[in-house]
């Protein structure tokens, strides 16, 4: 019989385990559970990949170590197609069947009132990329990492700050649990920066043809076109048909991913000044102190290698908050659930991203599980994405919460108005 070759990696890994007394088969499960595939893939195949990058290097180093005792680490995948019921299954096998410890998400739709029962009763910990999905009827519910859509008032607020002379806006946004959250933050921002509306579209996400809705923004000749929190193909589409109607003012949108493909099908010139939430990571800004992404341009360096031209907005977020769960587990010295859910919140401040954040939210939530600080303001330079500033959220709300929160209010969006959101999306 002739020996199966070992890649260099599981070589490695098996010396390491050796060396490190770990023994292969005890294996920690953690769940993705995320739009794999469709028009939201991009906002999870890539934190998915991301992932794969960061299992891979605590398994290569004998895996992860809970008190004395070590555990492979291992992602167990589910796509929800982006629909409730199929995210419903997902959480129930990921639980019942895979014996997951922690469960990603990236929430919105995914997060419905039967998955929110569902993780509460079995208190499974669960991440979102949404705060707006927090609430207290599901107190294992975090987010750690992405505070969407509360940093998009970061943009808007350096755009007052360093173009005053843009006093007008128009906007569109999906109908759906990304879209409406961003567009009341949106109005808010616009608002506290005295920003007048002349325009505004709400779509639904079927939508392929974006050419009347670009022409009713531009009617008005705005100085901001702003995309919301649009899926990258409308992201793409909407700017695009700017471009073709020779739209030149400014262009604002919380993501920009796979931007290059833009300045192609457009040009440099047009691109320029694109204003955005999500800097690439070789940024140089990434290599200041108080930065707690360990090596960020070597982790965009090996994301770009093995997963090459799919960098995005989530590429990084996924990672980032699996590094702060093995904190919380390595300190609890235990993977039980709420035993790493109390170390997380310990201080109730916690190691984001981007610098020290704080565990916040009540007022805005009912629940205190959102990790917020400061966050960065992106544009495009000389066809590359590169960060402007790191602006403060809890700035920004201290002075004008109560702006937000009547926007919140008037789309019905705040966390006592789940019914009525749920019967609008």
């Amino acid at each position: 019989m002739i020996a199966k070759s070992r890649s260099p990696l599981a070589t490695a890994l098996q010396v390491a385990m050796r060396d490190l007394g770990a023994k292969p088969d005890r294996t920690l499960k953690i769940g993705f559970l995320a739009p794999l595939s469709g028009a939201l893939k991009s906002w999870a195949s890539p934190g998915r990949d991301g992932c794969k990058i960061w299992l891979d290097r605590v398994n290569a180093q004998g895996g992860l170590k809970v008190g004395n005792r070590r555990f492979l680490v291992e992602l167990v995948e589910h796509d929800t197609l982006y629909k409730p019921e199929v995210a419903l299954q997902g959480a129930k096998k990921l639980i019942m069947e895979d014996g997951v410890k922690l469960i990603l998400m990236m929430g919105g739709n995914d997060f419905s009132p039967e998955v929110r029962e569902f993780v509460s009763r079995h208190r499974m910990l669960v991440t979102t990329l949404l705060p707006s999905d927090l609430s207290p009827d599901a107190p294992t519910l975090l987010a750690p990492t992405e505070v969407h859509p509360i940093y998009n008032v970061t943009g808007v607020d350096w755009l007052k700050r360093t173009k005053p002379h843009l006093k007008t806006a128009a906007l569109c946004a999906q109908r759906d649990l990304l879209g409406l959250p961003s567009l009341a933050t949106y109005r808010a921002a616009f608002e506290a920066a005295g920003i007048e509306i002349v325009a505004e579209r709400l779509f639904e996400p079927t939508t392929s043809d974006f050419a009347s809705i670009v022409e009713d923004l531009m009617a008005d000749d705005p100085d901001i076109l702003c995309w919301d929190t649009a899926y990258e193909p409308f992201v793409h589409a909407l700017t695009i048909e700017a471009f073709k109607r020779g739209y030149d003012g400014q262009i604002l949108s919380c993501t920009c991913d796979n931007y290059p493909e833009l300045i192609r099908r457009t040009s440099a010139e047009f691109m320029e000044g694109f204003v955005f939430q999500f800097p690439d990571f070789d940024d140089p800004r990434l290599a200041e102190p108080q930065v707690n992404f360990e090596n960020a341009n070597e982790f965009y360096a090996d994301f770009c290698k093995r997963f090459p031209g799919t960098w995005g907005a989530v590429s990084w977020e996924y990672a980032s908050t699996l590094e702060l769960w093995k904190s919380a587990v390595q300190q609890a010295r235990s993977f039980d659930p709420a035993s790493v859910l109390a170390m997380m919140k310990v201080g109730g401040v916690g190691k984001h991203a981007f610098g020290e954040a704080i565990w916040w939210g009540k007022d805005l939530f009912g629940i205190d599980n959102a990790l917020v600080g400061d966050w960065p303001v992106v544009t495009i330079e000389n066809g590359r994405a590169r960060i402007q500033e790191y602006g403060s959220i809890i700035d920004w709300w201290t002075q004008h919460q109560h702006i937000l929160v009547k926007h919140m209010r008037a789309l019905d969006l705040m966390w006592d108005q789940r019914e009525h959101l749920a019967a609008k999306c």
